[in-house]
C-alpha cells in the first residue's frame, strides 16, 4: 500500500476528528442554552481541575481530598440532571466513527503507537478495490476457458517445452490447491514469475 493512501486516509481521519470535535461544542452550547446549571457545573470544574494539577505540583496535597469531593459532588450533580432530561452521559462525548482511537488511526499498545483495526481494514478495503479480486463475481475459475490458450508448443517462443494451454492448466491446479490448503503451514505462498506478455512458473 503506497504512503500517497495511507496519507489520504490519515487526513480523512483528521477531518472526521475536527467534526466530531466542533459537533460536540455545538451540542454543548445548545443544551447549555437550555440548561445553564450545565455550563456552571463545567466552569466549576474545570476551575477545580486548574487547582488540583497546582496543589499537585506543589507538593501540597493537603486540600486535595476536599478539591475531590467537591468534583464527585459537581459530577453526581450533572448525572442527576442529565438523567432527568432523559439524557445519556455519552451525549457530552466526541460521537467519534471509532471509539479505539479516536479517528486519529491509531491506538497506544505496550507504550507503542500503533495501527488501529479500523484503519487497517480501510488500507485493506483499497488494496481490494484497486485489484481485481473485487470482480470475484466476473473473473473466477467458473469463467476460464483454457481453449483461449494454444494447444501447440513452441519453444522457439516461450522457451518452454509445453504448450500454453498445458501451462495455465497447471497454473490453475497450483491455485486450486493453494486455496484448499490455505491454512496449512506448508502452504504459505503462492508465487508467479515470468517475464511481461510470456508464460509464467507458478510456485508453492
Amino acid at each position: 500500500m503506497s504512503n500517497e493512501i495511507l496519507s489520504t486516509l490519515l487526513k480523512e481521519y483528521e477531518q472526521k476528528k475536527t467534526k466530531a470535535e466542533i459537533d460536540l461544542i455545538n451540542r454543548k452550547n445548545r443544551l447549555y442554552e437550555s440548561i445553564p446549571r450545565l455550563k456552571e457545573i463545567e466552569n466549576e470544574l474545570n476551575k477545580f481541575a486548574i487547582e488540583t494539577t497546582k496543589n499537585i505540583l506543589n507538593g501540597n496535597k493537603s486540600d486535595l481530598n476536599l478539591l475531590n469531593e467537591k468534583i464527585n459532588k459537581l459530577k453526581f450533580e450533572k448525572q442527576e440532571i442529565l438523567k432527568s432530561k432523559g439524557i445519556d452521559l455519552g451525549y457530552l462525548k466526541p460521537f467519534y466513527s471509532c471509539t479505539k482511537c479516536n479517528d486519529t488511526g491509531y491506538i497506544m499498545n505496550n507504550n507503542s503507537k500503533v495501527m488501529c483495526s479500523c484503519l487497517k481494514q480501510k488500507l485493506l478495503n483499497e488494496a481490494f478495490n484497486n485489484s481485481n479480486i473485487s470482480n470475484l463475481d466476473k473473473e473466477n475459475f467458473s469463467k476460464f476457458n483454457p481453449l483461449l490458450y494454444s494447444d501447440e508448443v513452441d519453444i522457439a517462443k516461450y522457451k518452454f517445452n509445453i504448450s500454453p494451454r498445458k501451462n495455465i492448466l497447471t497454473i490453475k491446479e497450483k491455485s486450486i490447491e493453494f486455496i484448499e490448503n490455505f491454512d496449512d503451514p506448508n502452504y504459505k505462498n503462492l508465487l508467479f514469475t515470468g517475464n511481461s506478455g510470456l508464460r509464467k512458473n507458478v510456485y508453492i
